[in-house]
């Protein structure tokens, strides 16, 4: 999409670390034999039931009948926000604006989220918005290494257009295969920061994993990203399951005037590292977010549940909690001092609630 070149299907896999980026790689606390790990572990249970599933089973909406409706806001974008303004393009990728800072999460413009499009999951919609038209970046961030966020071709086209790739540890090899100058990219392990003019970009802990081929998973780090100006706070909180850990973010960094928190592709057996809805408005409350955007859903089938299902959970746990929300359109810019009403912009089709399917984790974050 958007005229992306294809790469190799080994280019798209991507360099592994080595050398001095190995070493510090290994010098972190979260490195222990050979990988890196969550403190308190990130179980996957895939049964063969739940396999076969994937491939014969599951909802019957899990992929739209119809269009999705998008906004494209390159006009919006033209003009400069006051304070705060975040634009979800879809899946994991958002535009964030904060005090003067524009910085691009997730950067994902390709039609697939696979390495190639004969395993590939297709997108539901075209990006929103161009990259042609995407307006002057500080930095693109990425919070880990999966194809859903880390995608080579748009990284290609990105390239030489940007003076600051923020990434957590090992994902710099990647970015430099893909032709990112060395010199543009900056590695960080948890709580490290770097600044962009007066905003100060801390690298939060997930609970997540890594991974592009058969043989590194766990071989980069993960992480979401804070980002603190003057006034104003936004924490984008990557993927992963529910943790401990959005109680450490909110005290050591919070209030958020938003927090962006993963929604979708949730599945009982793999709770460690994707938390679902009711979850999600559990770590915004941790974390001290006076507005939720829910991202990471109606973009890509990757899980069992319906397309839908996850804007309708979020409503509903977001209303049981009195957590603000703001719900927008894929490309719809989000003042969070005077967001949108929640309207469902989705077709009602079945779904199954909380009740129905829970999603918990394991260990602090189930407690």
């Amino acid at each position: 999409m958007d005229g992306l070149a294809p790469l190799s299907l080994f280019r798209t896999l991507g360099q592994r670390p080595d050398g001095d980026r190995q070493r510090r790689m290994e010098a972190s606390p979260q490195w222990r034999d050979g990988q890196f790990r969550n403190p308190e572990g990130a179980a996957m249970q895939m049964d063969p039931r739940t396999m076969w599933a994937f491939v014969a089973g599951g909802s019957p909406h899990r992929k739209p009948s119809t269009s999705i409706p998008t906004v494209n806001p390159a006009e919006a974008l033209r003009q400069r926000a006051e304070g705060v303004r975040v634009t979800w393009l879809g899946h994991g990728s958002s535009l964030i604006e904060i005090e003067g800072v524009t910085v691009l999460v997730d950067p994902v413009w390709g039609e697939f989220a696979s390495p190639n499009r004969i395993a590939g999951v297709r997108r539901f919609f075209a990006p929103p918005l161009a990259l042609d038209d995407l307006p002057s970046l500080d930095a693109v961030l990425l919070t880990h290494d999966h194809y859903d966020h880390l995608c080579a071709p748009t990284v290609a086209r990105l390239a030489e257009r940007v003076g600051a790739w923020i990434v957590p540890l090992g994902v710099g090899a990647r970015l430099e295969g893909w032709g990112v100058p060395p010199e543009h990219i900056r590695e960080f392990d948890w709580w490290e920061e770097t600044a962009l003019g007066g905003v100060r970009v801390v690298a939060t802990p997930a609970r997540h994993f890594s991974g592009r081929g058969l043989r590194d998973r766990n071989t980069t780090l993960w992480c979401g990203w804070a980002l603190l100006g003057e006034t104003h706070r936004v924490l984008a909180g990557g993927d992963g399951g529910y943790s401990a850990a959005f109680r450490q973010i909110g005290e050591r960094l919070g209030p958020f005037d938003v927090a962006l928190m993963e929604i979708g592709a949730y599945h009982r057996t793999w709770a460690d590292i994707h938390m679902g809805p009711e979850q999600a408005v559990r770590a915004a409350q941790d974390v001290g977010a006076r507005l939720l955007i829910p991202v990471h859903w109606a973009t890509f089938d990757l899980a069992l549940h319906g397309w839908t299902e996850p804007g309708e959970r979020i409503v509903r746990a977001a209303e049981a909690a009195r957590q603000p929300l703001a719900v927008p359109r894929p490309g719809e810019p989000v003042d969070p001092a005077a967001p949108p009403d929640v309207e469902r912009w989705w077709p009602d089709l079945e779904w199954e609630s909380a009740e129905a399917a829970p999603i918990v984790a394991s260990g602090a974050g189930g407690e």
